[in-house]
Formats: C-alpha cells, sequence, structure tokens
C-alpha cells in the first residue's frame, strides 16, 4: 500500500459470528471509521414495520431505503431479533441492496476526520461492496455458537429453552435467506482470510486480525 493511502477493511460473515465486536476494536486500533452495514438493512426493515408494512413488500422496502438517514442507524431498537429477521427478508431484495450501495461504498472511499481508513462490516463488503479492499476478513461460527451468544445477549440467566430454539431456528433461516439469495449472497471472498470464532474469545480473534491487517498496511 503507497505512503498516505486510506486503507478499507471488509469483515464479512453470518449473524452473531463475532464479526461486529471485532470491527469495532479493529476500528479504534487501526484508527478507522466504522459502518455497521447490517444496520443499513435493519433500519429499512424498522421502518416498514413501523409504517405498518410488511418488510416482504418490495415496494414498501424500497420507499423506507430510499429515505434512510445516518440518524437512523442510532435507533437502538434495531438490535432485536424480529428487526433482524425483518433486516433479511429486506436485504434478499437485489432494489434494496442496489439503493444501499452508494451509501456504503461512499462511506468506504470518505472516511470522516483524521481517520486512517475505514471498516465496513457485513454480509456482501469484500465480494461486491468494497472488492478492492485493502484487508478482507471472513469471520464465521458454529450456529448452535451463535445462538447460544445471541441467547445469552438477550435474555442472560433468565431465558427458556424455547427462547434458545426460537433464536437457532431464526438464525438457520436467515443463514439460508443471505447464502441463497441472488443478490450479494453471502459467501467468503475468494481472497479473504477466514477466522472461525467457534472455540475462539475476542481477544485471541482480534489479535490474530490486528497481525494480519498489520501485514497488509
Amino acid at each position: 500500500m503507497l505512503a498516505g493511502e486510506k486503507i478499507i477493511i471488509a469483515v464479512d460473515g453470518p449473524a452473531a459470528s463475532g464479526k461486529g465486536t471485532l470491527a469495532r476494536k479493529l476500528a479504534v486500533h487501526f484508527n478507522l471509521a466504522l459502518l455497521d452495514t447490517g444496520k443499513l438493512y435493519r433500519a429499512v426493515g424498522w421502518n416498514v414495520l413501523s409504517a405498518g408494512g410488511n418488510p416482504e413488500n418490495e415496494n414498501a422496502a424500497l420507499e423506507a431505503a430510499q429515505k434512510i438517514a445516518k440518524a437512523d442507524l442510532t435507533n437502538p431498537e434495531l438490535r432485536s431479533e424480529s428487526i433482524g429477521a425483518a433486516a433479511s427478508k429486506v436485504a434478499s431484495m437485489p432494489a434494496i441492496r442496489q439503493v444501499l450501495v452508494d451509501f456504503q461504498r461512499h462511506f468506504a472511499a470518505n472516511p470522516p476526520g483524521d481517520k486512517f481508513g475505514t471498516i465496513l462490516d457485513g454480509r456482501d463488503i469484500g465480494t461486491v461492496i468494497c472488492p478492492e479492499a485493502t484487508v478482507k476478513l471472513f469471520v464465521t461460527a458454529d450456529v448452535k455458537t451463535r445462538a447460544k451468544r445471541r441467547f445469552i445477549e438477550e435474555f442472560g440467566e433468565k431465558g427458556t429453552e424455547e427462547q434458545y430454539i426460537s433464536i437457532l431456528n431464526d438464525l438457520k433461516t436467515r443463514d439460508e435467506r443471505d447464502i441463497n439469495r441472488s443478490a450479494s449472497p453471502l459467501k467468503q471472498a475468494e481472497n479473504a482470510y477466514l477466522i472461525d470464532t467457534s472455540d475462539s474469545d475476542i481477544e485471541a480473534v482480534f489479535e490474530a486480525a490486528v497481525k494480519l491487517v498489520s501485514s497488509k498496511t
């Protein structure tokens, strides 16, 4: 990489794999502007539901996508499982993805302030949004491990077996939809580094990722 050139890090992977946590830590460590692109689709899903619409209705989703603003991404309700399911539905629509492509690419190319570059966390960053990214990471984990993480995050020690099973089934459905959608499916870019977090804590994953990024920048 040329001196003074801004870096772009693409972090892809399925829900609850740890990619969001890793992206946040890398952003701080390398002074990068962070965009959780999943929030864009969650915000579209939220806006559709808030208007009383159906996230499977492409016209309703398209109208919501065209009105997306940065302020929408700070909504704390975006992290709920119901919004995640809605996000997965709207993200499968080619028209919605196309509307949000320019938003993501503009962010990647224009880091705000004194940031050294950008890091984008999503499903298709390394394959579609930023195929020229300086470093590409694909973060994954066994679906049962991911379901347990999401279960603990949402319910702690008060959760039930039924709630865990519900989250597990939802993740399986979302994985199936994300992997098999026609528009920008979830898959590892050919030149992406695979990081499996099933049996690793976040600090070990973070240290490994720092070494990978440092070797490329």
